[in-house]
């Protein structure tokens, strides 16, 4: 198929944080300015700070568990096993919206801020994007889909534990990175001690590209491979962001860069515009679901995605063109 859709670009004059009030995007599409931008809240819906993994209550204590097993559980071997078992693409076959609404029986435990069902942060956060970028259909529709991959957790899928589905990513085969969230649980991953994997860039080239490291299994990656493996027309950008939008090390603290291309530097600017709208528009004030069904099929269908492929969970084929 023919990809219709120029890879983005921001232009040069970004700043180092990435403030996404601040960019401007080539071709003229101005980022909302701090009047007109989605107001990022200061608290969660638990009355604390967003991310917050020390924060006294009984939610720190599922989150802070589900990080001790993931930590000691998410090797390499292990992810190479994953990603050879489920890259098959033989779940299920289903539409965008019916993956959808799976995620009403799904709540993720390593969320700090938020117990509500998946679909609700999902349309959370394509509506809040959907606000500030009312053209940009190709981000609207990343959002709907980055955390889809959470269907892992159901028992068509495999019904995952919790630590092999969510959470924060990190990569595998080198050292890790003392960032991560509840480091001090490492030690007890297979792979602390191994040679071959306790140094920087341990057994990867510096430079060597994100697409070429091996990412701790889960529904980043997940449905990354759904959405390369079905021939998505989305831009690369938009692929970086659902297979890299839990690797808050590196979008957030850094890590890991010493790892990245050109390519990855570039859409790296576009994650962090994203992650914005993916963190602080957790709210208890839910969405109506029916009242924006109708938009979203009807983005769906335009980007005639609704259909069937018996050789992946769904079909992704997006025929969006942009002008810039």
């Amino acid at each position: 198929m023919t990809i219709l859709i120029p890879q983005p670009q921001l232009s040069e004059g970004h700043i180092d944080d990435y403030d996404a009030k601040e960019l401007v995007l080539d071709g003229g599409f101005v980022v909302p300015n701090k009047a007109e931008a989605f107001d990022a809240p200061e608290i969660n819906s638990f009355g604390n700070s967003f991310r917050d993994y020390n924060a006294e209550n009984e939610r720190q204590k599922t989150v802070e568990e589900f990080y001790r097993q993931q930590h000691i559980n998410q090797s390499y071997d292990y992810v190479m096993k994953m990603r050879e078992e489920y890259g098959k693409l033989d779940k299920a076959v289903m539409s965008i919206w019916e993956c959808c609404e799976l995620l009403n029986d799904v709540v993720d435990d390593s969320d700090p801020d938020l117990d509500e069902p998946q679909i609700q942060h999902l349309l959370q956060s394509a509506e809040a994007i959907r606000k500030d970028y009312p053209n940009e259909d190709w981000l609207h529709l990343t959002a709907l889909i980055h955390d889809l991959g959470k269907v892992l957790l159901l028992p068509q899928f495999g019904q995952l534990p919790q630590w092999a589905v969510v959470g924060d990513t990190f990569p595998l085969g080198c050292a890790f990175d003392e960032s991560n969230v509840h480091h001090k649980y490492f030690t007890d991953n297979p792979d602390f001690k191994n040679p071959a994997y306790s140094t920087k860039n341990g057994i990867y080239e510096e430079g060597c590209g994100l697409d070429n490291v091996v990412i701790s299994w889960g529904h980043d990656d997940y449905m990354y491979l759904v959405a390369k493996e079905n021939g998505t027309t989305l831009p690369h950008a938009a692929l970086f962001i659902i297979r890299y939008h839990s690797l808050y090390p590196l979008h957030k603290a850094g890590a890991y860069k010493h790892l990245m291309n050109k390519e990855d530097e570039e859409d790296l600017k576009w994650l962090n515009i994203f992650n914005k709208y993916d963190l602080y528009s957790k709210s208890k004030v839910l969405v109506d679901v029916d009242e924006v069904k109708p938009y979203y099929q009807s983005l769906i269908k335009k980007a005639d995605i609704d259909g069937h492929n018996a050789s992946g969970l769904f079909a992704l084929h997006f025929t969006f063109e942009y002008h810039y």
